[in-house]
């Protein structure tokens, strides 16, 4: 769950609070001046250093900010993502969805997908995923998660996008049968998922009139 700015201004020391604005003027001006700074821009340099600055748990969120700020395009998000550890693909995979930046960042999702870091999987599976992954795509995330034990919650629009999936149930029905005859345990969130791959309900007819 990222933490707004102001929620954020509660929970930070003085010294992060300040840092903070410092590191969120510089992607405020970035966003303003377009390919003025040349090599690494400033507040990318703070995208780093944000967890050594306002602490581990808060890092996702002052990352976040940081990218809004800066209106951080394709070239930037995908630099950042291919260049920072684990923790910083995360926080930018967790923020595509309030960019700019239409399907053109699914790749970054894609290759956060061929991980087994729990972390980056359900970072992928979030709104931006739930948003631009196709059919296929998407129904490998759900068996993705399974298979890493990431909690099935994590994945967003669930409930939307499993309905009436028969070929998901399908998939969902060899995966548990390979993981039985392996004598291996079938994840408690596949039969969540399962269920929700019944069609919807037809709706109640109506009395003519």
């Amino acid at each position: 769950m990222l933490t707004s700015r102001e929620e954020l201004d509660g929970l930070l020391p003085g010294a992060a609070r300040a840092w903070l604005d410092e590191a969120l003027a510089e992607a405020g001006h970035a966003a303003a001046h377009p390919g003025t700074d040349s090599g690494d821009p400033p507040w990318e340099l703070r995208f780093a250093s944000a967890g050594r600055h306002c602490g581990p748990e808060h890092a996702d969120s002052v990352r976040a900010l940081l990218l809004v700020e800066a209106r951080a395009g394709l070239p930037a998000v995908t630099r950042l993502y291919e260049q920072g550890t684990a923790a910083e693909r995360r926080a930018v995979l967790l923020t595509l969805h309030r960019l700019d930046l239409g399907a053109t960042a699914l790749p970054l999702v894609e290759d956060a997908l061929r991980t087994n870091d729990t972390r980056l999987v359900a970072a992928a599976v979030g709104p931006y995923g739930a948003a631009h992954l196709d059919a296929h795509a998407w129904r490998h995330a759900v068996l993705k998660c399974l298979f890493t034990e990431v909690p099935v919650e994590a994945l967003d629009r669930l409930d939307e996008r499993a309905v009436g999936d028969a070929e998901l149930a399908r998939m969902l029905r060899d995966f548990a049968a390979e993981r039985t005859a392996a004598a291996r345990t079938v994840p408690a969130g596949l039969r969540t998922v399962l269920d929700l791959t019944a069609p919807a309900p037809a709706p109640a007819p109506t009395e003519e009139s």
